[in-house]
């Protein structure tokens, strides 16, 4: 197939087959910033249950390097996992709740320069704030960006600033929530003859105008979360 592939308008509506609550969610322990620096300093010897999708369909884009930023921030009750609703009217993953990150640039030279530059620049994160403690093997996107997640502490004493552009709001998930696979929503369809699958997360949460919303945490986004899961529970 040449172009672009169909997009996913409403993936609430795609039927929910399977939910992951027989598994058991990441030990309270486990996520704590010391146990995190840890086991990135150690990692086990762990496959990623989603490497993603971006082989399923045959794109006139080649692929394209990126990374993100998995910011867990620092608070008084846990960490909290940093996320963005993307505006509406982007080329790619337009409304879609997710990391921070884009594209990777030749001056960046690492993931990591990557991922530190487009928070920045995204969301006002300064890197004084960040402490990067590791990655999570490559994910490859259906529109073909290979992502580098870049996993990061952060120091809660930070004030966002929004590029209105790209970034229509930002929000923070409790870790131990996302940790959590009774949380984890398998949905199943086909696209263009082929079967496809995903992951939600729904998180309710507050809007910026303090009242309740629903965050449809999906795609990418749910996928690099799962495979956190993956990583802090391989033994």
């Amino acid at each position: 197939m040449s172009g672009r592939i169909p997009r996913i308008t409403d993936p609430k509506a795609i039927p929910v087959i399977e939910v992951d609550d027989h598994l058991p969610p990441a030990p309270a322990t486990a996520l704590e910033p010391q146990a995190l620096r840890q086991r990135f300093g150690n990692p086990p010897t762990w496959t990623p249950e989603i490497p993603g999708d971006g082989q399923r369909f045959q794109l006139d884009r080649e692929p394209a390097a990126a990374a993100v930023l998995i910011p867990l921030v620092m608070r008084d009750d846990g960490l909290h996992v940093l996320l963005t609703r993307r505006t509406d009217h982007l080329r790619d993953h337009a409304g879609q709740i997710s990391f921070p990150g884009g594209r990777s640039e030749d001056h960046d030279g690492s993931a990591q320069a990557t991922a530190l530059r487009e928070t920045e620049e995204e969301v006002g994160l300064h890197r004084r704030h960040v402490e990067v403690i590791g990655t999570l093997p490559i994910y490859r996107t259906v529109t073909s960006y290979v992502v580098t997640p870049v996993v990061a502490l952060v120091q809660p004493d930070f004030t966002l600033a929004l590029d209105s552009f790209e970034v229509a709001e930002a929000f923070e998930v409790p870790l131990q929530f996302l940790m959590t696979p009774a949380h984890h929503r398998r949905h199943a369809f086909e696209m263009l003859g082929q079967p496809r699958r995903f992951l939600s997360m729904p998180w309710v949460g507050q809007d910026p105008a303090g009242l309740p919303r629903e965050y449809f945490i999906w795609g990418a986004t749910a996928a690099m979360l799962r495979n956190l899961y993956g990583f802090l529970c391989a033994r």
